[in-house]
């Protein structure tokens, strides 16, 4: 039998290999990062497909550098850079150091987050951090070194916000079947019509029928309608159907609008429904020491979304659910005899989660806090929020630029609007967006209002400048001038 050679394991016996790689990796990262001049080298679909598709993946390369050039010409030459202060497409975010520091240990250690003898520290650690944001969004949690009494909050990390709201609603519509032993077809999610599209994704996977989710009106700063949502729950049980859930959102992807959680907190606790609170954009604002106040009524929820690998600065993955009553967690609870059995004492965190094997992702939030601190992460998201206002005085008085509304938190939607001329302003946005995209100069996003595109500043980067974002609407401008000259006109 053939023996494999085994010096690529991580192992004490390599740790100078290891450590020989690592060290060459994070050089080449940095020579790349140094050429870096703009957030995209503007390949399209097939240009960027034609390397990868190239590879030979049953012949390794000759080497660790020949894996580092060839990983250069599949990716790393036609990445998207979040760091530089001229991309403002999606909620990407550029990372603090200390959780990079936190990913070297959890690839390596690979410690697995779903029973305690898998995940020893790791267990208490991520424990640990739920009750801390818990107590941030202000949900009864137990304080250090005094008894458990009462309904505590409890919570678990997960991939991201999409899975977050999955589990919270998942957990809304078991309370509801446990509680009147309904018909799921009966069962409502409300939203409003700003909300996220997991929703939606979230009521398909839960089994629930196709007109489960019922959207409520948004006012004209992108905020729920209350007064809507009260007569939306009051048809619904005129109509012998049972409102299981109210998602508020805290931080809409478009304009970082955060609903009036509050009221919105009284209407359901008049009917008794769970109220979750999506603050996977919004949640960066339990840090900041200016604008904590903005989430006011967070603490009244059943269930909330935070992302950190948003708004606090860290990684893909990091997300939790943290939820009012830690009990409701058992609607996920599943026992093997192999990994979790019926008898078992241990604190496995598999219990709460929806997923087996787990990453050990709440290293990254711990090495965070306990080398930057909180108010570091809280001001990063400020002085983000900060730009986009202080653009948003500025772009108000452009000629050719149209606001759609000022910004809620760090997003700002507008769209190049010709002095002149009558062409079709959806299709011109859409052009300069992927103008832009090909330059590699800058980076926005774009949605549609009315049927029509406009593009979207996704302000993120703490070190970004009005000055940088200036540049990026002047080469918006300069575009949809150039465009707007060869476009036809509307009849």
């Amino acid at each position: 039998m053939r023996t494999p050679s085994l010096h690529h394991l991580f192992h004490p016996d390599n740790i100078e290999e290891y450590l020989g790689a690592v060290h060459a990796g994070a050089s080449h990262l940095a020579a790349t990062m140094a050429r870096v001049d703009g957030p995209s080298a503007g390949a399209s679909p097939a240009e960027a497909a034609a390397p990868v598709a190239d590879i030979d993946l049953d012949v390794p390369t000759p080497g660790l550098e020949g894996a580092l050039e060839e990983l250069s010409r599949v990716y790393l030459d036609e990445a998207i850079w979040f760091h530089e202060p001229t991309y403002a497409a999606h909620l990407n975010c550029p990372v603090v150091i200390p959780a990079l520091l936190a990913e070297m240990f959890i690839s390596a250690v690979n410690s697995s987050l779903d029973t305690f003898d898998q995940s020893v520290g790791a267990t208490h650690i991520e424990r640990r951090l739920v009750e801390w944001t818990a107590g941030r969004i202000g949900l009864p949690r137990k304080a250090p070194g005094r008894a458990q009494v009462g309904v505590l909050a409890d919570g678990i990390f997960t991939s991201g916000g999409t899975q977050s709201n999955l589990q919270a609603l998942l957990l809304a519509r078991d309370t509801a079947l446990a509680r009147s032993h309904v018909d799921p077809e009966r069962l409502r999610i409300l939203v409003s019509t700003d909300g996220h599209f997991s929703v939606d994704k979230a009521a398909r996977l839960l089994g629930l029928c196709h007109s489960a989710v019922v959207e409520v009106a948004s006012d004209e700063s992108h905020r729920m309608l209350v007064d809507d949502l009260d007569r939306a729950v009051q048809k619904c049980l005129s109509d012998q159907l049972v409102p299981m859930a109210v998602v508020a959102t805290a931080g809409t992807t478009d304009f970082g609008a955060i609903d009036p959680l509050r009221r919105i907190a009284r209407c359901c606790a008049r009917y008794g429904v769970w109220l979750h609170v999506d603050a996977a954009y919004g949640g960066g604002l339990l840090a900041s020491r200016r604008r904590r106040h903005l989430l006011d009524g967070i603490e009244l929820a059943d269930s909330v979304t935070v992302d950190f690998h948003k708004t606090w600065f860290l990684p893909v993955s990091a997300s939790a659910v943290i939820v009012r009553d830690g009990r409701t967690l058992r609607h996920v609870t599943h026992h093997a005899d192999y990994l979790n059995p019926v008898e078992a004492t241990d604190p496995n965190q598999v219990d709460k989660s929806l997923q087996t094997t787990r990453r050990f992702d709440a290293l990254k939030l711990w090495m965070t806090l306990r080398i930057m601190g909180p108010d570091c992460v809280g001001d990063y998201f400020d002085a983000a929020i900060d730009l986009a206002h202080e653009v948003h005085a500025e772009i108000t008085d452009l000629p050719d630029v149209e606001v759609a509304a000022p910004p809620g938190l760090s997003t700002l939607v507008f769209r190049y609007r010709p002095e002149a001329g009558t062409v079709e302003l959806g299709a011109l946005n859409a052009q300069i967006r992927a103008e832009l995209y090909r330059r590699g100069n800058s980076m926005v996003a774009a949605t549609k209002l009315g049927g029509d595109t406009w593009l979207k500043l996704t302000l993120l980067n703490p070190q970004a400048t009005v000055e940088d974002i200036r540049g990026v609407l002047e080469e918006v401008r300069a575009v949809g001038a150039g465009l707007a000259n060869v476009a036809p006109e509307v009849a």
